[in-house]
């Protein structure tokens, strides 16, 4: 029967062995930028490589056509682990939060460690989640969580790029909403009595939220634009719309702001005269609940590859963004530490970042991240009283909330 160290070796060995081919991969993929919804070469290039690690893979999942749901499984009982792999890129820009290099992780991670869960039991999952830049049918996680992939998963793990290593981060739950008007046009100044102003009602939804602001939680943060507010000055605009990110520390907040936005909105219309249309364009986002004893898991392994002390976040921090990974989070025990692909800050959505995700630091961080992801997960196959405390830490994480 193999051993503990033998299954580390293991675990080395095939990534030492596969790394030229995942660099490819990431590469390839950076070199072929696609938004939500459209990453079907990028889907494509992992879902093949799935294939030839020997994983069986479903594509088209979750109400998303460029999703896969990828599994090894063993026949055995034991836990069933996910790795999450992410693959899209930003509109304009490319690659520039690294997803080329975060779905590789996570293929690289899942396939150095199928042969190993034989013995032991299980099942190995990666789910290929379009869309976490949000956009068209964005935020996939979302509907992997409402269609219930994981329903039946222990836990669920990842890792994205980053200028430095560090543990998972709190973010904020986001609803994305279009509000969009619809008035009666009319010459602005010939008869504008006959006509309704869509365009007014919006403004009167910018004013209503610029007040509501006052009285919000300081976790809150609305930001929004105009997308269509009319055509020409001298006529009344008959159709104005705009697109809103509504965020909070947590689901139930933002659950109570996005309901005080809607009252917003119905007042402008009935103001105006006006009618609406409210509510989401993409997947709601949940905040992220961290559990603690994962990402201590995670970092006994990095430990263990004796990374400079300034390369370490040591901080607790809490991000202002939001990420999909948040919907996960909130059924099962879920981390995404970060990896560093860069010697010197790069902020994320920048030209910067674009670069480092396709550098030789960012390349050799496949290697490295798919390692601690592998070891993480071998831990939770080996020790079940561990993956148990885990999921009672996680328990009280989501009771407590963020």
């Amino acid at each position: 029967m193999a051993t503990t160290t033998t299954r580390t070796q293991h675990i080395e060995e095939f990534i030492a062995a596969s790394l030229p081919t995942y660099k490819e991969i990431a590469l390839d993929i950076h070199r072929h930028p696609e938004v939500s919804n459209y990453e079907f070469y990028s889907s494509d290039v992992l879902i093949k490589q799935l294939e030839i690690e020997g994983f069986t893979v479903k594509k088209d999942v979750a109400g998303h056509r460029t999703g896969f749901d990828a599994r090894f499984l063993t026949g055995k009982p034991g836990p069933v682990i996910a790795f999450l792999a992410e693959f899209d890129a930003l509109p304009g820009i490319g690659h520039a939060c690294g997803h080329n290099l975060f779905g590789t992780y996570s293929v690289l991670a899942a396939s150095a460690l199928k042969d190993l869960i034989t013995d032991l039991g299980g099942e190995i999952r990666v789910y290929g989640t379009p869309g976490e830049e949000g956009g068209e049918n964005g935020s996939a996680k979302g509907s992997f969580v409402r269609e219930g992939f994981f329903a039946d998963v222990d836990a669920a793990l990842c890792v994205h790029p980053a200028h430095r290593y560090g543990k998972t981060t709190a973010s904020l739950a986001n609803d994305p909403v279009d509000i969009k008007f619809y008035g009666r046009a009319a010459h602005a100044a010939g008869a504008p009595e006959k006509g309704i102003s869509a365009l007014e009602a919006l403004l009167q939804v910018f004013n209503g939220i610029n007040s509501l602001r006052l009285y919000l939680p300081k976790d809150v943060n609305i930001h929004g634009i105009i997308t269509d507010g009319g055509v020409a000055a001298n006529v009344i605009p008959e159709y104005a719309a705009a697109r809103f990110y509504l965020r909070a520390k947590n689901r139930g907040t933002l659950n109570e702001v996005y309901q005080k936005v809607e009252n917003i909105v119905k007042a402008a219309a009935l103001v105006t005269g006006a009618t609406y249309d409210f509510g989401l364009f993409q997947n709601s986002v949940d905040d992220v609940i961290v559990t603690p004893s994962f990402d201590e898991l995670f970092f006994q392994h990095v430990a263990e590859l004796q990374i400079p002390a300034g390369k370490i976040e040591t901080h607790v921090r809490t991000s202002l963004g939001s990420s999909d990974v948040g919907n996960v989070s909130q059924v099962v025990p879920t981390i995404q530490p970060t990896v560093s692909i860069s010697d010197d800050y790069i902020a994320g959505h920048s030209e910067e970042f674009k670069a480092a995700a396709k550098s030789e630091k960012g390349l050799a961080s496949i290697g490295i991240a798919a390692e601690l992801l592998a070891k993480t997960a071998l831990d939770l196959f080996e020790q079940p009283e561990l993956l148990t405390k885990i999921k009672r830490e996680h328990k009280e994480s989501l009771t407590k909330g963020n």
